[in-house]
């Protein structure tokens, strides 16, 4: 079982890299498996609608998206963790992410999604039911703590106190190991649910 954290952060080692860390440990305790990938100081065009990765099944754009997007097809989980800029996620982690889930042409059903937010003080909520909004419209299961996945801080440091913020990502961390087990189980005993062809309304005719 594997998980991907993604850092969005532009610094690898900040506020947002200390949660996403504390996800971590408590995942390996779980006996699951993860990796941080850091995108944030990478250069990340957003989506151009081109088309193209609907014939060639990636982005025309070769980039960190289409390496992630080889790991997420066998990947269990995903966790995207951004900053909070101006009360929403930063742009990078939004291009990456609207760029990984337009382009890859396999199904996300049962993979379970996460989403945690860094702020100094206000947005998080905000930026946490924004990036969630990647998990929902893609039959994605999304792992809950007992809070909003937030943490507080302007450095790694200022999140080392931030009690409540860590214990909220340990308790994500223990969730979505059990959702992620109990999801294999379920498919081994009852199989996944059926899925539609999807069909396409369209309000303005």
């Amino acid at each position: 079982m594997n998980v991907l954290l993604i850092n969005g952060s532009p610094h690898a080692k900040g506020c947002t890299w200390r949660a996403l860390c504390e996800i971590q440990n408590t995942l390996k305790e779980e006996g699951v498996d993860s990796e941080i990938i850091h995108i944030g100081n990478r250069d990340i065009r957003g989506c151009i609608a081109c088309g193209t990765c609907a014939k060639t099944g990636k982005c025309v754009f070769d980039d960190i998206v289409n390496e992630v997007a080889e790991k997420l097809k066998d990947a269990d989980g995903l966790v995207i963790g951004s900053p909070v800029y101006y009360a929403s996620a930063n742009a990078t982690a939004i291009a990456f992410m609207d760029r990984l889930f337009y382009s890859t042409p396999y199904p996300k059903d049962w993979k379970v999604g996460a989403a945690v937010s860094s702020a100094r003080r206000g947005g998080n909520s905000a930026t946490f039911d924004e990036l969630n909004k990647y998990f929902t419209i893609s039959r994605m299961p999304v792992a809950s703590g007992q809070y909003w996945n937030a943490v507080h801080g302007f450095s790694a440091e200022d999140v080392e106190k931030d009690e409540e913020g860590l214990q909220q990502m340990r308790t994500l961390g223990r969730n979505m190991a059990f959702l992620i087990k109990s999801i294999a189980l379920g498919k081994e005993k009852y199989g996944a649910p059926a899925r539609e062809d999807a069909k396409w309304t369209h309000f303005i005719k």
